[in-house]
């Protein structure tokens, strides 16, 4: 067999320019945005850039696409790895015989079945979850690098697609089963095998790595607890909305986090809720009553660094209150504004992405 992480170095280096990040569905993905948001940055003399809340890969993958030394950081597992095979991943990482070992169980071991006891009824059916318990696990067994990451990066985006709203907050696999009439959803897609799906986003990201002849990488922490030096630092907060309610990414994805867990998903699990959710955990960076604070700390933190924050103009805390904010520690405080735009899975028309640069 060919050296997959050879050839996909050598590819890379014969692009006319870096491959385009795939697409997703992700709650507030910045993906159609990335290249304004680094449009904006192009002015700003830095090569190392931290990402400190990487979310769907979107922001820091364009700004590897440009050449960046990225550092992608996510607190959440699942999103980790997804900064795993777009961002620190430099080869295709997934060839098919791996994914045909993947999808079949393994006649000598015995598998755990955490989501079809789990979840049964709520969002994939009992044939799915089945399958959902056997891949995880093969997963799990490969050693750690792109192979691995492209994989849960697969189910991951597998699992979204096969989801109404491409969310896990409501137990409504009835609407994928019902025989109706539909104006909504792609019953196309929802009735696609788990194993198409899991192909298609493999090929995805296999043709997303590329070397950027930089070190990039992706790590895991709350983003208060980085302490090393980068020369840019890129703030993409949890959005709070105009009723002070926060986006809950581990809720929201909570089936997600639990893949990217799998051993010890089943005592993390609330068995009280209907969703079956992860047990409760603070969550500052999503409280109207703490992000100010929270992001005056990180503004301290990273004081030496340009700090440019993204966030949506209708937001709490308001525009002008980060500018201040910001304003405490940079001499110069740029504010640049996109045109409306729609966000994904948002029905809000009228919110602008608003990036604010502080020198």
């Amino acid at each position: 067999m060919p050296d997959m992480r050879r050839e996909a170095s050598v590819q890379s280096l014969l692009f006319d320019e870096p491959p385009a990040m795939p697409p997703t569905r992700y709650q507030g993905s910045k993906r159609k945005i990335a290249p304004w948001i680094a449009d904006q940055l192009a002015d700003v003399p830095f090569d190392t850039v931290l990402d400190a809340f990487g979310g769907t890969g979107s922001v820091g993958y364009e700004l590897k696409r440009r050449g960046k030394t990225v550092t992608y950081n996510d607190v959440l597992d699942f999103n980790h790895w997804i900064g795993c095979a777009l961002i620190e991943n430099n080869a295709a990482g997934l060839s098919e015989s791996a994914q045909n070992r993947l999808v079949l169980p393994d006649p000598g071991r015995t598998y755990d079945d955490v989501v079809s006891r789990t979840f049964g009824g709520i969002y994939f059916t009992d044939a799915e979850n089945r399958w959902i318990d056997v891949v995880v696990q093969n997963i799990q067994r490969l050693p750690s690098g792109p192979a691995k990451a492209v994989a849960y990066y697969a189910l991951f985006q597998a699992a979204l697609a096969k989801r109404p709203y491409n969310l896990f907050h409501r137990r409504n696999l009835y609407m994928r089963q019902a025989d109706v009439a539909r104006s909504f959803g792609n019953k196309t897609t929802w009735d696609r095998p788990f194993e198409d799906h899991l192909r298609r986003f493999v090929a995805q990201a296999n043709r997303a790595a590329f070397d950027n002849g930089r070190p990039c990488r992706a790590i895991s922490r709350d983003a208060l607890d980085i302490d090393e030096p980068f020369e840019l630092v890129y703030v993409d907060p949890p959005y709070i909305n105009s009723r002070g309610v926060g986006v809950d990414y581990r809720r929201f994805y909570h089936f997600l986090e639990g893949l990217a867990d799998y051993s010890n998903w089943a005592g993390r699990i609330d068995m009280a809720s209907k969703h079956r959710c992860l047990s409760p955990t603070p969550a500052p960076w999503s409280s109207p009553a703490h992000l100010l604070q929270k992001l005056d700390g990180l503004f301290a933190r990273f004081a030496d660094s340009v700090l440019a924050v993204s966030y949506r103009s209708d937001g709490i805390p308001s525009i002008d209150e980060i500018e201040r904010l910001l304003g405490r520690f940079k001499r110069h405080v740029r504010v640049a504004r996109h045109r409306p735009y729609q966000y994904a899975l948002s029905t809000n028309r009228n919110s602008r992405e608003v990036l604010l640069i502080g020198t």
